[in-house]
């Protein structure tokens, strides 16, 4: 029997890749609001006090100005690694994301790079209403020159926090706050940016799941009666591994994708329309998305509890799909 690896909450593989990224280059440094205090979730807790404030860096509450001093920094040969407290806020950062870091180095002719990460939380379900809560990964994976990253599991929050800090373009890592605290195995190996995972082999549906509904639909997959359900996680959004996806549709011939994001205009959309294009005639079934109603999130509990999709919504997906 092989050694059991070691296991850390999600969000201490975060903080433990960060440390061990500023000890490996000098060049890597942490920005936003409160990190030398460890953050809103502890993801930067302890830097300061071993790297110092010079290289964990509170800033203004401003995230234009985080993302923008960010860029300058990568631009002139630094990896910052900025947070951006909860992804609803990034609306305040778009300008300089996506018309700064993203198209610096095709506007340049080259001649510029942005090796920068975006480090940001969305989800629902910690009764934060519709100012807190939001998933908006779909607004980011249709900007050309950005990477998008979506990790499920402590070891690929750590793996690919790796592989963003270490890639020369602007990397957008987007985490879930349910999340945090979930434990898991980690090696500490990097995971390569575009390469899926697949949890759970099935031959009669495929079920595509990000982030949050991961756990969803592999628990979802045990509940069903008499249908053997493969369960993958992209991991990564831009690029997004499109062959390990239609590799698995070419021998289940059904797929459900399951986001937490509103379904209406949702990554689950893009992902479907893919693989219909590249998988057709496999397909026995129209592809079946979950999402969340199209909707603000209610700060009520009980009708943020409706309003989120999770295991009876990914269940009833597979059921419809399979009939």
């Amino acid at each position: 029997m092989g050694t059991a690896l070691p296991e850390q909450t999600y969000i201490k593989a975060i903080t433990e890749t960060l440390a061990q990224a500023m000890r490996d280059d000098d060049r890597v440094f942490v920005l936003g609001e409160d990190v030398a205090e460890g953050g809103p979730y502890t993801a930067t807790a302890g830097l300061a006090e071993e790297f110092g404030t010079q290289r964990v860096i509170n800033t203004p509450i401003s995230e234009a100005a985080i993302t923008g001093v960010a860029i300058g920094a990568a631009q002139s040969g630094m990896r910052p690694v900025l947070e951006i407290m909860f992804i609803d806020f990034i609306t305040l950062a778009l300008d300089q994301l996506v018309n700064g870091a993203a198209k610096a180095h095709f506007m340049s002719g080259g001649q510029l790079t942005v090796p920068l990460v975006l480090r940001t939380q969305g989800g629902a379900g910690q009764r934060g209403a519709a100012q807190h809560s939001q998933s908006l990964e779909s607004w980011l994976t249709h900007v050309p020159g950005l990477k998008v990253v979506m990790p499920s599991r402590p070891a690929d929050a750590a793996g690919l926090l790796t592989s963003a800090i270490a890639d020369p373009n602007p990397v957008v890592f987007i985490e879930n706050k349910t999340l945090y605290f979930r434990r898991g195995e980690v090696n500490g190996e990097p995971v390569p940016i575009g390469k899926a995972a697949t949890l759970r082999e099935g031959k009669d549906v495929t079920i595509v799941a990000l982030s949050a509904l991961v756990d969803d639909a592999l628990a979802a997959a045990e509940l069903l009666d008499g249908i053997d359900a493969e369960v993958i996680d992209p991991r990564t959004l831009v690029p997004l591994d499109l062959d390990t996806i239609v590799e698995s549709v070419r021998k289940t011939g059904r797929l459900v994708i399951a986001h937490e994001a509103v379904e209406h205009g949702g990554v689950g959309a893009e992902i479907a329309a893919q693989v219909q294009s590249a998988a057709f005639d496999h397909l026995d079934a129209p592809v079946v998305r979950v999402g969340a109603p199209f909707a603000p999130i209610p700060f009520s509990p009980p009708l943020e509890d409706a309003w989120l999709p999770g295991i009876d919504a990914v269940v009833a997906a597979v059921q419809e799909v399979c009939r």
